[in-house]
């Protein structure tokens, strides 16, 4: 029963509590009703300037329709975000003017996963199995607080808009499931 093989008894991401970069307890169903984009993230990364750029233009257009942003710093690969949380929170927010949360770090692969990212893996899916390959993957969470898409770090943001779209006008008790016909 190792830990990497084991998950949370958790049915949604609003069953976990997380930390946030004051260290300070965050219950995630402050976010139901809501849809979510869950990304780990690194200051230091070739993805970092495009990513961060299209994540805060997303939460502008976003926002206020129901849709937030949760970025987990993680310094799993190659050391990409070294630096202690303080300093991702005031590269983030000066640099790319972010409004939305950034959290403790986490590590999201081995056996010390965060038992959130042991859910999203889980629950998620994934052309190359459950492990994160990189910084940026980005997880779509529906108002119920399910797992709608994983999606890679190569995957701009901005491709995701249609997606974040459709999840928005899901009705909350529909879980985010629903085939369009159009």
């Amino acid at each position: 029963m190792g830990s990497s093989a084991s998950l949370p008894d958790q049915s949604s991401i609003h069953d976990f509590t997380v930390k946030d970069s004051k260290g300070q307890d965050v219950n995630l169903s402050i976010y139901k009703g809501k849809v979510l984009l869950i990304v780990n993230v690194a200051s230091k990364c070739g993805l970092t300037n495009s990513n961060y750029t299209q994540l805060t233009e997303l939460y502008r257009k976003y926002k206020d329709k129901g849709f937030e942003i949760l970025a987990f710093p993680c310094n799993q690969f190659l050391q990409q975000e070294p630096g202690p949380v303080e300093e991702t929170v005031q590269f983030v927010c000066e640099r790319f003017n972010a409004e939305y949360p950034i959290f403790s770090k986490v590590k999201v692969n081995g056996s010390n996963t965060a038992p959130l990212y042991k859910y999203l893996k889980a629950n998620g899916g994934g052309l190359m199995g459950t492990s994160i390959k990189w910084n940026f993957t980005k997880f779509l969470i529906s108002k119920k607080g399910e797992v709608i898409r994983r999606f890679g770090a190569r995957v701009e943001p901005s491709a995701i808009e249609a997606d974040i779209e459709k999840a928005l006008g899901e009705p909350d008790e529909n879980q985010g499931t629903r085939q369009d016909s159009n």
